[in-house]
């Protein structure tokens, strides 16, 4: 890989998923937190009867559903369904929910919210709020001993891509005669530019981002393996192939036993509290050489 230009790198996009698995927001700005981004992964949609995590791997719909960050509350829209409405500052009985391997305290959002979340999915689910004093730790097998808290995030507290990476997917997309597709289909939190070569992040230690409150330290740890959400079409929820086909034939990562990756997993080394925001100049750290 090309050394990285340090005066060109800049952070290009920002994106919050308050609902685990549910569309996301494209932000100018958000708060760095222990978990990760403040109000990301924030909620969860479990099933009713065992309150293990529900995903767009098993619920596509999922995808439909767009939240609303304003100041006081989250507001859920959905095809054939009336907004709803979720306070910031309300939760109700507390619960325990699975994510993967990890069981954590969270809390019931209630039974209006169970209702409009089972009405438009078609079965039984409740929906969670993540307990901000439950200790969910990224494993220490890729963050060494750096303690990485999570939210209802799958497994680190951040994710970086970059737009070079995209690029080069869209390119062998458009080459083999299918569409091009969009970052949101990798739901990441931290799109970079500037980077010379698709990929680059693969290859990156650490990300120094300026920020009017003091440098944002992230340490890049794991790439990303996919599953299959980045073949649902975010617009209609509508399954495919096309890109999961396209990335077994460049991305299949040996240490992860030949898993397609994309985009590259991150912890917060130090910047907590601070303000990450858009346009923001990057410096980046080789992890080699």
């Amino acid at each position: 890989m090309n050394a990285p230009d340090h005066t060109s790198l800049t952070v290009s996009e920002l994106y919050l998923h308050p609902i685990k698995s549910c569309a996301g927001i494209a932000v100018n700005e958000a708060l760095v937190i222990d978990t990760g981004l403040e109000f990301d992964r924030a909620w969860m949609v479990v099933d009713a009867e065992h309150r293990e995590f529900l995903s767009q791997r098993e619920l596509p719909r999922l995808a439909l559903i767009q939240p609303t960050l304003r100041a006081s509350d989250v507001a859920l829209r959905a095809p054939g369904m009336l907004a709803l409405h979720l306070q910031l500052d309300a939760v109700e009985a507390p619960m325990r929910v699975r994510v993967w391997d990890d069981e954590v305290g969270a809390f019931d959002m209630g039974d209006l919210a169970a209702q409009w979340f089972s009405d438009f999915l078609g079965q039984r689910v409740r929906l969670a709020r993540f307990d901000p004093e439950a200790k969910r730790l990224s494993s220490a097998q890729w963050t060494g001993d750096i303690e990485a808290r999570n939210a209802f995030s799958d497994a680190f507290p951040l994710l970086v891509a970059s737009t070079a990476s995209l690029a080069e997917l869209n390119r062998r997309l458009v080459a083999a005669g299918q569409g091009a597709v969009g970052m949101n289909r990798f739901r990441p939190n931290l799109v970079i530019d500037g980077l010379p070569d698709a990929h680059g992040e693969d290859f990156i230690d650490t990300l120094t981002i300026d920020s009017p409150d003091g440098d944002i330290v992230l340490k890049l740890v794991k790439p990303c393996s996919r599953c299959t959400i980045p073949d649902v079409d975010p617009a209609t929820a509508t399954q495919g192939h096309a890109v999961a086909d396209t990335m077994a034939a460049y991305r299949a990562e040996p240490r992860l036993n030949g898993a397609l990756t994309f985009g590259q997993n991150a912890v917060i080394v130090s910047g907590f509290e601070h303000r990450l925001r858009v346009g923001a100049r990057v410096r980046a750290a080789l992890a080699f050489g």
